[in-house]
């Protein structure tokens, strides 16, 4: 029989917390939203940007949490404690002082949370693995992934994310990795950071928490490659282990196939050559699930287990994810990219249409904003141009104010519409797509293509 998640001993040792009225001793998941809560829940009521949990205290104990963590109120059910969000740290802080596992930090500018998730379903295949959910890799996402950690897992995975410097820092010295991976360095965030070298200083505040003797994976494939070299010896890092396309790495990409619906390569280490195979296209998931690969050797898992593991590996919502609707022999073909966007993941997103025949009509792609580019987002969008018109899309919707700027440079039989803001642009897309069409929809998450694709899903599924 697996050990509680905490008892409640356990979270007041960990938080100093004082109980009121808090007749469970044993916790089994942690919940900040009063509406999700697993079985008996400890709801922590952390303050965030819209929202201050402690107004749902109340709600979560009446759906079932057996307490709430809470910094202020009164009443039974509650464990009080000076900061909420404080003593959710202290818990994950207890969770990883305890593990035994093998703990791995990913960050990047594209591809982290693909790369965790092919890290996580590699790991389960070799043991009992825990990995963050969604996109949680912020100040409070980190802490609320690690607190839920398992005494008994083998293998954690942490996804790590910024938008400005300092950020990182304190969510790897709360998970302290034995691997830090960072998957890429690409222009996003460049309104705060402002430049790709700074982006790259940013995401190397992962090495700072790596553990005694911890190895730092880093994709090669882009010019901060030497300064996050430097940077890794400047912290200390034990060992560093490259991958990637560029000749001289540690473990590299040769010998690439993609298609419409896979890709292929031989990963070369040494004189040693693994025959990597996805159901999914793109050399961006190559690179991905490379890294899962080299990280898989870390952790002493046999080569076999990690490419038969990552053989069934499938792209996420948001993230690549392929949707058919309707009927078997006219579908649609719905690629759902609608959670992320910078200059790299657009133009491998549009190499990847590239290499899509639609099931029975045409090719149409729907971009939007590419967010928090500053002073160079007008330039970065007009220079998608070239892969728009390379992707064979015939239809072209755009998203967003900067958008504007890429509507100017595409000929007027191939853009189809460009509007400001998703609700103007809803109807006018849906109402431009038909049945054998496969539409592509790309954009940063803050544009809201994710309401284009519930309505697609809505309008094009078969009863």
């Amino acid at each position: 029989m697996s050990p509680p998640l905490f008892t409640l001993h356990a979270i007041l040792a960990a938080t100093g917390g004082h109980a009121s009225g808090v007749s469970a001793t044993e916790i089994n998941s942690i919940s900040i939203d009063s509406r999700e809560l697993g079985p008996e829940a400890l709801f922590v009521a952390i303050k965030g940007d819209r929202f201050d949990g402690h107004d749902f205290v109340d709600t979560a104990l009446a759906n079932g949490a057996v307490a709430a963590l809470v910094s202020r109120g009164e009443g039974d059910g509650r464990i009080v404690v000076p900061n909420a969000l404080g003593g959710l740290r202290d818990l994950a802080r207890a969770a990883r002082e305890r593990s035994r596992g093998f703990i791995v930090g990913v960050t990047g500018s594209v591809g982290k949370t693909t790369t965790k998730e092919a890290l996580r379903v590699v790991f389960e295949a070799a043991g009992e693995t825990h990995a963050s959910i969604k996109s949680f890799n912020n100040h409070w996402g980190v802490p609320l992934m690690l607190a839920r950690m398992p005494e008994t897992a083998q293998f954690g995975v942490f996804e790590m994310g910024m938008n400005a410097p300092d950020e990182i820092r304190p969510l790897s010295q709360l998970v302290r990795p034995h691997v830090a991976v960072i998957t890429s360095i690409a222009a996003a965030h460049l309104e705060r950071l402002g430049s790709l070298d700074n982006i790259a200083r940013a995401k190397a505040e992962i090495f700072e928490g790596l553990e005694p003797g911890g190895t730092a994976v880093l994709n090669a494939d882009h010019p901060q490659i030497n300064l996050l070299l430097e940077l890794a010896a400047a912290a200390g890092v034990g060992r560093v282990v490259t991958y990637g396309f560029a000749r001289g790495v540690d473990w590299q990409i040769t010998e690439e196939e993609t298609a419409a619906e896979r890709s292929a390569a031989v990963i070369v280490r040494g004189e040693e050559r693994y025959a990597l195979a996805l159901d999914v296209p793109g050399r961006h998931m190559l690179s991905n699930a490379t890294a899962a690969l080299v990280v898989a050797h870390l952790a002493g898992i046999e080569p076999e287990t990690a490419l038969r593991a990552l053989r069934g590996f499938g792209a996420q919502p948001g993230r690549g994810e392929r949707v058919i609707l309707g009927p078997d022999d006219r579908p649609l073909l719905l690629i759902d990219e609608s959670y992320n966007a910078n200059t790299a993941s657009m133009g491998a997103a549009l190499d990847v249409l590239a290499s899509i025949v639609a099931p029975g009509g045409r090719k149409v792609i729907v971009l939007g904003d590419m967010l928090e580019l500053g002073e160079a987002a007008q330039t970065m969008h007009a220079g998608l141009a070239d892969a728009v018109r390379n992707s064979g899309a015939e239809r072209v919707h755009l998203v967003g104010r900067a958008m504007a700027a890429l509507a100017a440079t595409l000929p007027p039989d191939l853009l189809t519409s460009h509007h400001n803001a998703i609700g103007e642009a809803l109807e006018v897309i849906v109402g431009d797509l038909a049945y054998g069409d496969a539409v592509m929809i790309k954009g940063s998450n803050g544009v809201g293509l994710s309401r284009l694709v519930s309505e697609i899903k809505a309008r094009f599924a078969q009863s």
